[in-house]
């Protein structure tokens, strides 16, 4: 402080004017480098402690001592630390691909957390657990619609679900999922479930089991397709031609395709029968429809 003295009177102190502080810059981080996950891009992890692998079915390895290992399986999948439960999830797949035997008494608890992993909103989790369905999917096949199986309606709606989000890498991994299940299972059991959806609020969800259905279509011959209902397999194809989304109304025409190929190549049944058939069972803007397709056959 600067004093300055007065006659006769004792000194007045005055105050300095504080300086003023220098400014200093502050970098900001971008919310990307803080784990913040884009839509568009394969899930990041929320920390740097926190690094997740998307290991590919090919590189999964076998399990050392899966027979001591499987006993701590279920316990991994239930922690409350979300990492645990990624590394639990990659450990399921690797018993669903080299030690299924293993796995089958418990699968059906096993699907439970895929399921409820795929509810949930970390990206990475979420991802994971697809991936699980899918080599579920390619180990257990026709085993997973066994009726004593409740797991696999609710997996198949999650997975419909997540292929028909906004989330890009979701998507994908799901579709991923969805060509797998149709791979690895038999045609008419599965058309059996993919119908429960084929009038779903979700045009997009309309759309991913108009495509599943075309996919069991094509690898299904006339027999097989009497057996699920010839009729109805048309009609739903028929309604699908009408659908919003254009996903939907390919998938419907090459049902169409499939089921007319499959109807004329029969002996006894000519092009004639085919027409028949279809304004029997269809309407008359139907019939029309389906029409167009196959004269171009």
């Amino acid at each position: 402080m600067a004093l300055r003295p007065i006659d006769n009177a004792l000194p007045v102190i005055t105050p300095e004017r504080p300086k003023k502080q220098p400014k200093v810059a502050v970098s900001i981080q971008k919310q990307v480098e803080f784990g913040v996950n884009d839509e568009n891009r394969a899930p990041l992890p929320l920390s740097t402690d926190a690094v997740i692998d998307y290991i590919s079915s090919e590189n999964l390895k076998p399990m050392p001592d899966p027979e001591f290992k499987i006993q701590g399986l279920i316990e991994g999948l239930e922690s409350k630390d979300w990492t645990k439960v990624c590394e639990s999830l990659n450990n399921a797949r690797r018993f669903a691909l080299h030690h299924s035997s293993l796995l089958l008494p418990i699968l059906e608890k096993i699907m439970l957390v895929v399921v409820k992993a795929m509810k949930n909103p970390r990206s990475a989790l979420c991802k994971t657990s697809i991936m699980a369905s899918s080599d579920i999917f390619s180990a257990f096949g026709d085993k997973l619609l066994d009726s004593t199986i409740d797991a696999f309606d609710n997996l198949l709606l999650q997975l419909l679900l997540k292929a028909s989000q906004d989330k890009r890498f979701v998507c994908e991994e799901a579709d991923r999922a969805l060509n797998a299940m149709v791979k690895s299972m038999a045609p008419l059991p599965l058309l059996h479930k993919l119908r429960s959806y084929v009038s779903h609020v979700n045009l997009r969800v309309r759309a991913k089991v108009a495509i599943c259905i075309s996919n069991c279509a094509s690898n299904m011959d006339l027999e097989g397709m009497k057996k699920f209902g010839l009729v109805l397999l048309v009609q739903v194809a028929a309604n699908l031609l009408n659908d919003r989304l254009p996903e939907a109304r390919e998938a419907a025409r090459n049902i169409v395709t499939s089921i007319y190929e499959a109807y004329t190549k029969n002996e006894e049944l000519k092009e004639e029968s085919w027409h028949n058939f279809c304004q029997s069972n269809l309407s008359a803007i139907h019939a029309q429809s389906v029409a167009k397709i196959t004269s171009a056959q």
